[in-house]
């Protein structure tokens, strides 16, 4: 989690993966970390996780998680979420 924290202040990426389950800190306390900070707060954070009961989900929303995916997980699910969150930026011809 500490470490996932200074990749994000370091590379600014335009969406989060955390699994639930790091060392330390833990994927809850690392979203609302980057959700309490001003300067990443609108950033997309997904949890991902094994668990899918309704505290688990509860916990994530939370936490500030904009979604969550559970695993396994196909591609068309990672597809998905990448297609909802992810802002692309225009071709120039």
């Amino acid at each position: 989690g500490f470490e996932a924290l200074s990749k994000i202040a370091d590379h600014q990426p335009q969406i989060v993966f955390v699994d639930i389950m790091m060392p330390r800190l833990d994927g809850y306390q690392t979203c609302a970390l980057i959700k309490k900070n001003a300067k990443f707060h609108a950033m997309p954070v997904v949890m991902l996780s094994g668990r899918d009961g309704f505290f688990d989900l509860l916990k994530g929303k939370v936490a500030g998680s904009t979604d969550y995916i559970t695993k396994p997980f196909d591609v068309k699910t990672l597809t998905g979420v990448l297609e909802r969150y992810i802002v692309r930026e225009p071709r120039v011809y």
